[in-house]
């Protein structure tokens, strides 16, 4: 009797820890039903979704501890700045691509040194006929150019107060995405369209031009079309000069082509008619699409020359076969509150080379006699 005594209370007691048991595993499946109903109800007008730590810690309050912090340099993680998560990089790409024009329109790799190369090849390989049994000639070896897109350190250097950030409703990473992207999207037209290759890219118009046909000059030389007067377009039939243009670019090119100038030259081509009175230059019929000329999209790009004397201030091509970006995929961002306070400086990096891959898909004109 004693033994079936011991034998129940045993029982009673397992049942009662299982009941414990089971009674915090509903409590947690509770609490985690309640966490994932929470990240799924929308947000309230004016409320903000939970930024990440290193937005909250690291750019506000300049708090590297708690935070997964990827160091750019190896000797001093304050040297070289954190790499910004992929989200703040993917926010800075849209903008940049939205802004910068010839970004917009040319070939852009994602590299992950500095010492980024491409082949090249010029003229083809030579090609022939023959019968099912016929002997085959043997086929010359074409010839490979090797392209290495000159390289610099685009930097940006956004300030906020103190003040600002402290604030929980201002965004600090839309913020942030936005002024690097505006501030490297200035510094970089400018080298993609005239740079000098020392420490920046090297634009396409800093490139060696001539008026040789595609096949006579050389390799990374660009063909230039005289417009036959010096400063200016022809007194007669102007716009028989852009047709010229177009012309001179080999027809699989001409397949994505488009024509970049500023907008001081864009205003005297829109003016251009046919002999029936037609406007060379027609509107982009739908919102985001660009203007047209000679039914080519038109893209202003503010930092080609002007029209003048033996100015350069048109180019037609396809950029995407002949201008080629390289860049690091990281932007580096270096904390400073000490240089300007109160105001916090966010000093950001990203290293872009660029340089033209394929000079017989771009021509320009020159307004010369």
């Amino acid at each position: 009797m004693v033994e079936v005594t011991e034998n129940l209370e045993g029982s009673f007691e397992a049942l009662e820890e299982s009941h414990v048991e089971a009674e915090a595993l509903r409590a947690e499946v509770a609490a985690l039903t309640a966490r994932i109903a929470e990240s799924e109800r929308p947000l309230l007008s004016g409320a903000k979704a939970e930024a990440s730590p290193f937005v909250e810690r690291y750019l506000r309050r300049g708090l590297e501890h708690g935070v997964e912090l990827k160091a750019m340099s190896g000797a001093s993680d304050a040297a070289g700045g954190y790499a910004v998560p992929d989200e703040i990089d993917a926010a800075i790409e849209r903008v940049l691509t939205a802004i910068s024009p010839i970004r917009a329109i040319a070939s852009v790799v994602k590299v992950g040194s500095a010492g980024y190369r491409k082949l090249v090849t010029s003229g083809g390989t030579p090609s022939g006929w023959a019968s099912e049994t016929g002997a085959r000639a043997e086929t010359a070896t074409p010839v490979f150019h090797e392209v290495a897109p000159p390289s610099g350190h685009l930097f940006a250097n956004p300030a906020a107060s103190q003040a600002m950030l402290d604030d929980a409703a201002f965004d600090v990473e839309a913020w942030l995405a936005d002024e690097i992207a505006r501030e490297f999207a200035r510094a970089e037209g400018a080298a993609f369209v005239s740079g000098n290759g020392t420490n920046k890219p090297k634009g396409f118009l800093a490139a060696t031009s001539t008026d040789e046909v595609d096949g006579v000059r050389a390799f990374g030389s660009l063909q230039f079309i005289k417009t036959g007067a010096a400063g200016a377009f022809p007194g007669s039939n102007p716009q028989d000069k852009l047709i010229d243009l177009v012309q001179a670019l080999r027809a699989p090119y001409r397949q994505g082509a488009v024509f970049v100038m500023n907008s001081a030259t864009a205003a005297r081509i829109r003016k251009f008619k046919t002999t029936d009175g037609a406007f060379l230059w027609q509107p982009g019929l739908v919102s985001g699409q660009p203007d047209t000329l000679l039914g080519y999209p038109l893209i202003e790009a503010e930092d080609m020359p002007d029209v003048a004397t033996d100015a350069l201030s048109i180019a037609f091509g396809n950029f995407r076969a002949g201008y080629l970006i390289a860049e690091r995929q990281e932007t580096q961002i270096l904390r400073d509150p000490f240089t300007n306070k109160p105001f916090v400086h966010f000093y950001a990096t990203r290293r872009v080379g660029g340089q033209v891959m394929n000079s017989e898909a771009i021509k320009l004109l020159k307004f010369s006699a």
